[in-house]
């Protein structure tokens, strides 16, 4: 009788898989470009606001961004806000020592740089209303961020894999519909940056698939079933996405060509073996799923093609 070792879980399990981030760390390091946000903004643009310096009050025509880019650009800002709850959050499942350490501060470091980036541009281009940006900004945070799974550091890890590579593609695209050729560059400089944090966590869950393969697939399968943007929780979250989605921004179809499938084909998690009857139920679970996914992305399709022939009916 042959006996399986179980599967390390927990600090054993972060401990081992603590290499693995040593090695993604340096990688990111020696690929992750140096950039400055100051580069991106259009400072001879900008002028002051009415208040103290007794400027001009900000007016909805002076934006230069569509309507979509301007909800995209302002939802997207609000999420990267958030950011001492994210450091919060996984500084205290990672950790603050070693490799792990190194990681989250570095990732904090990085990702903070984006929210500078964005909010500099918006006032520099008077894009958005800045104090209706604020008083978001305020209420957003004061709410705070608590993730799903939080307690369980391969949930974590699934999780943060998709919500990057879904970030990256919602920067992306939020660039190419925003109308302004300099906005859609800082954009995609940060889509950059995101898809390297992607790849990392990628790796690092593909490694946890060779160490704990049940609960690897347990982990994407609860995340892929029950995803949310981090952004989920602000006031006017489900108007925002719902324009977000119609513009092309992000939308089922996205979420699961541009997002879910990449990642579960680089991984490999319907061609792996070597599950238990739990991986082998998580990985049915999410086949199911994705099905559903499939039919509901289908339906989605349909009335998008719809709406943009009735639009195009009425400009005729």
């Amino acid at each position: 009788m042959t006996l399986t070792a179980p599967e390390p879980t927990g600090i054993d399990l972060l401990s081992e898989l603590e290499q693995v981030v040593a090695v993604e760390l340096d990688r990111h390091l020696g690929i992750a470009k140096e950039w400055f946000p100051h580069e991106y903004v259009p400072w001879s643009r900008g002028r002051d606001f009415d208040g103290l310096m007794g400027g001009e009050a900000w007016r909805p025509e002076e934006s230069g961004l569509t309507d979509v880019g301007r909800i995209s650009l302002t939802l997207n800002l609000l999420t990267e806000d958030n950011l001492p709850s994210y450091h919060f959050e996984i500084a205290n499942m990672f950790g603050r020592d070693g490799a792990w350490g190194t990681w989250v501060h570095r990732w904090t470091a990085e990702e903070g740089r984006h929210g500078i980036a964005i909010r500099d541009y918006l006032m520099a281009a008077r894009a958005v209303d800045p104090v209706a940006l604020e008083r978001s900004r305020m209420e957003h945070m004061e709410n705070g961020y608590q993730g799903d799974h939080l307690g369980n550091p391969l949930h974590v890890v699934a999780y943060v894999t998709f919500q990057e590579l879904a970030t990256r593609v919602s920067h992306r695209n939020s660039g190419r519909e925003c109308g302004d050729p300099l906005a859609e560059q800082l954009l995609s400089r940060i889509a950059t940056d995101e898809n390297l944090h992607m790849v990392f966590y990628r790796n690092l869950l593909k490694s946890a698939f060779e160490l704990a393969p049940d609960q690897a697939m347990r982990a994407v399968t609860d995340m892929i079933t029950g995803f949310r943007m981090p952004g989920h929780g602000m006031t006017g979250f489900e108007r925002a996405s719902l324009k977000m989605a119609v513009g092309g921004v992000y939308n089922l179809r996205i979420h699961l060509d541009d997002v879910l499938q990449p990642v579960l084909r680089n991984l490999k998690v319907m061609e792996r073996t070597g599950f238990g009857p739990a991986g082998e139920q998580a990985r049915d679970e999410l086949g199911v799923f994705l099905a559903l996914l499939e039919d509901k992305a289908a339906q989605f399709d349909e009335r998008l093609a719809a709406r943009k022939a009735r639009e195009a009916a009425r400009r005729a």
